[in-house]
């Protein structure tokens, strides 16, 4: 490196320990700031919608070169570090650690809450319908695989609300300590992830025997205790368990994405971009479906998802899923919301939450 290469770069680098410091000081101005708000207001200091505002506005305002997703990435961390100075929030979510429902809970949440892993998905409706979380983490729908049934079914009978979502890109890696896979005797994996990579497995690991368990988690577990075997899960199970992948995006659809509702005792107010859920069922008469699915149509609401499922409550009966862009307190979907509750044999809203950030 020349003389001049070297004075370029600690002038560059002197500008970058005078911007560390004014960060290091507006951070603390700000944690100032927020321990003012929970000075002021009684109650829960989280709001999901006024966190979905500030991160839209910070995509609105970004200059780059840093992408949207980066910025709005670091200032949820700033604001989960902020907001645990006064109010530590507990998160439950379907475990065991390493697992994709655990990376939704640090996306949506941040690194500050304190995540507790359940070890079904009716123990995190439990935990905060017990008050030992304040919010749940839960699979809702996967983009190849569907709807998780178990998660909609709890809807039914729970006490709980959705007040938010998280859109996770699922990342599927095989990971094992054996040095290639002519040494791999077996492969461990949740039913739906060895699903989501049929092609790859038929093509690269054709004739090794694929066993289904509880979670990938658990598969990564299994996988390092087992030096013939291998697991397919996400990085943060590999990271936790110290399993090298051996081959990395192994999922047959690129874009595979997985779903995540956030519950709690609570919905969202409105935010600008928001989502409502509802469950419904149709009266017994010709029409009755369409009946539902008409007072959207009249109010110009659009519908994102249509889902059925056995009611649990007679043969051949059923409900319906329904998510609808706008919230609750919105006039038309107020309007639609009171037109269908005429028409349905059942009517239940789940919540009105922001529409997912990053």
């Amino acid at each position: 490196m020349s003389a001049e290469q070297t004075e370029a770069l600690l002038t560059v680098r002197k500008d970058i320990d005078r911007l560390d410091a004014e960060i290091l000081q507006r951070l603390a101005e700000r944690a100032r700031c927020a321990q003012r708000v929970g000075e002021i207001k009684k109650g829960p200091l989280y709001r999901p919608e006024r966190e979905a505002q500030v991160l839209r506005n910070i995509a609105e305002k970004n200059p780059g070169p840093l992408s949207n997703e980066a910025v709005q990435r670091i200032f949820r961390e700033i604001m989960s570090w902020c907001l645990a100075l006064e109010q530590p929030l507990k998160v439950a979510y379907l475990g065991p650690h390493g697992t994709y429902s655990e990376s939704a809970a640090s996306k949506h949440f941040g690194g500050a809450p304190d995540l507790q892993p359940q070890q079904t998905i009716d123990d995190v409706f439990h935990a905060v319908e017990a008050g030992a979380a304040a919010y749940g983490v839960v699979p809702v729908e996967n983009s190849t695989e569907g709807a998780v049934g178990r998660t909609l079914d709890l809807f039914m009978s729970g006490n709980v609300s959705v007040c938010g979502e998280v859109s996770l890109r699922v990342r599927q890696n095989l990971m094992t300590h054996a040095a290639d896979m002519s040494q791999v005797k077996r492969i461990y994996s949740h039913s739906q992830s060895l699903s989501q990579c049929n092609d790859w497995l038929a093509h690269h690991a054709h004739g090794i025997p694929r066993l289904s368990v509880s979670s990938n988690a658990e598969a990564a577990r299994l996988a390092a205790e087992d030096k013939e075997a291998a697991a397919i899960a996400g990085e943060r199970a590999a990271q936790h368990f110290a399993l090298p992948i051996l081959h990395a995006n192994i999922e047959d659809d690129p874009n595979n994405t997985t779903r995540f509702l956030v519950i709690s005792a609570h919905d969202a107010s409105p935010s600008g971009r928001d989502k409502t859920s509802i469950v419904c069922s149709a009266l017994h008469k010709p029409g009755a479906v369409h009946a539902l699915l008409q007072p959207f149509a009249d109010e110009g609401v659009s519908m994102t998802k249509f889902e059925s499922r056995p009611s649990r409550t007679g043969l051949w009966e059923y409900v319906f899923y329904v998510d609808v862009e706008g919230h609750r307190e919105d006039p038309a979907v107020a309007r639609a919301l009171a037109a269908l509750a005429d028409r349905a044999a059942f009517l239940k809203v789940l919540g009105s939450y922001p529409v997912a950030a990053i």
